[in-house]
C-alpha cells in the first residue's frame, strides 16, 4: 500500500517486481506468499463484529486480489509466472497442486500462493511456512517494513538491539514476535531457516541471496 492508508501503490508494486526479478535472473527459484492486509484494511471497519471465519475468509480474497496485482507487475518485467490459490478460482489462477508448483519452479517460473491455507484460523505466516515445506523450499524470507529481529518493537523502543543471527529457540525463549506460533513450529519441525529483512530497501533480496549479511537470520539447533 506504500504511503497510503489501504489498497495497492503502483511505484511500490513495481519495486517488489524489479526485486523479484533481480532474485529469479541471480538463479534463484522464488515462490511467494503475499498477505491482504492493505485491502482488508478498507473494510476492516465493516468487519467488526462479524464471525471469525467469515472475516478471515475476506482476508484471504483480499490476498488474491494483491497476488493478481502483484503477477500481472511480475509479467510485466518479463517473468514468467503461476498463480495457485487455495480457494477454487478457475478463471483466474490454477489450484494448489503441490507437485505442480514444484515443476513451474523448476521449469523458472515464479510462483504466487493465494488464499492462504484456504481456511479460516490460519495466518499469512503459516500459509508461507506451509507452503515452504510442500516445496521443499532452501529458506523462508519474510520481507516486512522492519530491518531484522530486535529485542523489542525499534518502532515504540529506541534501546531495541537488532540480531544479526539468533537461534528460533532463543526467539521462543524471549516471545520475539517474529511469527505465530504455529508457522514457526512447522518451521522447527523441518529446521528450515528464516531471514527476516527490510523488502523495501532497494537490492536486498537480491544482495542476501548472494551471500550478504542482512536482516537477522534465524537458526535452529
Amino acid at each position: 500500500m506504500g504511503d497510503q492508508q489501504f489498497g495497492i501503490e503502483g511505484e511500490r508494486l513495481q519495486h517488489y517486481a524489479n526485486e523479484v526479478k533481480a532474485a529469479v535472473d541471480a538463479g534463484a527459484e522464488v515462490a511467494i506468499v503475499i498477505g491482504g492486509g492493505n485491502i482488508f484494511r478498507g473494510v476492516s471497519k465493516s468487519s467488526e463484529g462479524m464471525t471469525r471465519s467469515h472475516a478471515d475468509y475476506m482476508g484471504m480474497l483480499a490476498t488474491m486480489i494483491n497476488a493478481m496485482a502483484l503477477q500481472d507487475m511480475l509479467e510485466r518485467v518479463g517473468l514468467r509466472t503461476r498463480l495457485q490459490s487455495s480457494i477454487k478460482m478457475e478463471q483466474v489462477s490454477e489450484p494448489f497442486i503441490r507437485r505442480r508448483a514444484v515443476r513451474h519452479l523448476e521449469k523458472g517460473r515464479v510462483v504466487i500462493f493465494g488464499a492462504g491455507t484456504g481456511n479460516p484460523y490460519f495466518t499469512t505466516d503459516t500459509a508461507a511456512s506451509l507452503r515452504a515445506l510442500e516445496i521443499d523450499a532452501d529458506v523462508v524470507l519474510k520481507g516486512t517494513r522492519v530491518d531484522g529481529v530486535y529485542s523489542a518493537d525499534p518502532e515504540k523502543d529506541p534501546t531495541a538491539v537488532r540480531f544479526d543471527r539468533i537461534s528460533g529457540q532463543e526467539v521462543i525463549k524471549q516471545n520475539l514476535k517474529v511469527m505465530d506460533m504455529t508457522a514457526f513450529t512447522l518451521l522447527q519441525d523441518a529446521k528450515v531457516p528464516v531471514i527476516v529483512f527490510d523488502m523495501n530497501a532497494p537490492g536486498n533480496l537480491e544482495a542476501l541471496l548472494r551471500g550478504a549479511v542482512i536482516g537477522t537470520q534465524i537458526y535452529w539447533d
